[in-house]
């Protein structure tokens, strides 16, 4: 079930972040609804400040007034997250919440995708996503950090080389 939640964005007064999101998991677990509020987080970054007195770090929130919370949205789930005090309301359109994409939360680093690659450099891979889905092409190079893996592709009698993610492409079974 906890695979059909998505991330929806929370806005909330300046402020009450952290205990708009204890309280969103809070109610949850009191109404018994945690297979569909699964989970809220506040996206944070750490900054280092140099200055007279030495160096300073400190957690600072990506988004001020801002919460995620990954869940099934269902009548009751809008409305118990939509009632906890603090919470001003979803982030959408015309009253209905949007849900992030998965390029969105991975950007966000609220989530991290594990790719576990099964081919390396001169390898002939099949690409799966996009498009050139279907097209076979031999792996010129990988970037694990970036995400990023390069493909010759032959195109109309031609090497291209095309720049893909690295979980579009798989290894052909021989």
């Amino acid at each position: 079930m906890a695979d059909n939640a998505k991330w929806y964005v929370v806005h909330t007064y300046s402020g009450y972040e952290n205990s708009v999101r204890d309280a969103i998991l809070k109610a949850a677990e009191n109404r018994r609804m945690q297979d569909f509020i699964i989970e809220a987080s506040i996206p944070t970054e750490t900054v280092t400040e140099h200055g007279e007195g030495g160096e300073k770090t400190y957690e600072r929130k990506v988004f001020p007034g801002y919460v995620l919370v990954k869940m099934i949205l269902t009548d009751e789930s809008w409305h118990l997250v939509r009632n906890v005090r603090g919470c001003t309301g979803f982030v959408g359109s015309g009253g209905k919440p949007i849900p992030l994409s998965d390029d969105e939360i991975y950007s966000l680093g609220v989530e991290h995708k594990e790719i576990v690659m099964s081919y390396a450099v001169g390898d002939t891979v099949k690409i799966i996503d996009g498009a050139l889905d279907g097209f076979l092409g031999t792996v010129d190079e990988i970037d694990v950090d970036a995400d990023n893996v390069r493909v010759i592709v032959s195109m109309f009698g031609r090497e291209t080389p095309v720049d893909l993610r690295l979980d579009e492409v798989e290894t052909i079974e021989e």
